[in-house]
């Protein structure tokens, strides 16, 4: 299933929150273009495991690799995106988005021991579970087993999956003081909400004629503050960003093979086939003729 974002860059979690508010995803990689995700964010806790490649994981301005067997936790809230950066076929990276009413309700004294202190934690983006460290094994097992019970749905499948998502908690609740902290200063906090605002509006207008004061505009700052903003988040220019989704698109609509060139030029905000044609082949090593568009 490819991810799905709203106008505030919130992925849409089809998982019902009042019956079982967790949902499993696989092989997301293979319907992205590069296999790299959007940077994106929920208030949903996320849990994602590298299978047979290296992912570069962002969470925030951070960029954690992740190998085969290891597993990342990521805070709700937090933006983040991904990206395989080694194997020759795309990871099906298996990941879990739920709700930290699954461990609890929001008004029940476990919730605000256990739950609440983790997402007020803004120290706490993030947590690794590497495949080498024996410490982790029992939470990479837990993990393992989450994604195979959500597969399979057997009889009593949800009691299973929320007692693993338990004793994952129990986990971070008891190694709390212990588990890498990472400073989160106001400016910082600021800054995703502004790159925030700045992609939604990219994500929102694309076809358009956006310029850099367009940009800057839709999160109240200067085009200098943007463009320190996008360089600190995603290494490039807003203007590169704009670009760089654009193309995006326009590779993900000559998979469906239902335009011509020029239509798809248009329709993803480029005046000239030939721009978009130069664009395409600096990003993806080739030109973007139909027998081109397959694979990574």
């Amino acid at each position: 299933m490819a991810i799905i974002l709203d106008n505030q860059l919130r992925e849409y979690i089809p998982h019902n929150a009042a019956e079982f508010p967790i949902t499993y995803f696989h092989d997301e990689l293979t319907t992205l273009p590069g296999w790299e995700g959007p940077l994106h964010w929920h208030p949903d806790f996320e849990i994602a495991t590298a299978e047979n490649g290296v992912l570069d994981y962002q969470v925030g301005d951070r960029h954690i690799l992740l190998e085969a067997g290891d597993s990342i936790f990521v805070n709700g809230n937090m933006l983040h995106g991904i990206k395989q950066i080694s194997g020759n076929i795309p990871d099906s990276m298996p990941n879990i988005v739920f709700s930290g009413t699954l461990v609890a309700h929001e008004i029940s004294d476990i919730y605000q021991k256990y739950v609440l202190p983790v997402i007020q934690c803004d120290s706490l983006p993030l947590v690794v579970f590497r495949h080498n460290d024996c410490s982790h094994s029992e939470i990479n097992s837990l993990i393992k087993d989450i994604y195979r019970k959500m597969d399979e749905k057997n009889e009593c499948y949800e009691l299973a999956v929320q007692r693993n998502i338990n004793r994952i908690f129990e986990y971070i609740s008891c190694n709390f003081n212990e588990l890498p902290k990472y400073d989160a200063t106001r400016i910082q906090t600021i800054n995703q909400i502004r790159l925030q605002k700045m992609l939604s509006y990219i994500y929102e207008n694309y076809a358009g004629g956006v310029t850099l004061d367009d940009i800057a505009k839709s999160a109240d700052i200067s085009r200098s503050e943007a463009g320190r903003c996008f360089r600190t988040y995603m290494g490039c220019s807003p203007v590169e960003a704009l670009i760089q989704y654009r193309l995006q698109v326009a590779r993900q609509l000559l998979s469906e093979r239902t335009q011509t060139l020029q239509q798809i030029s248009y329709t993803c905000g480029f005046n000239s086939v030939n721009y978009f044609s130069r664009q395409f082949k600096k990003r993806y090593g080739c030109s973007p003729g139909r027998n081109n568009i397959l694979g990574k």
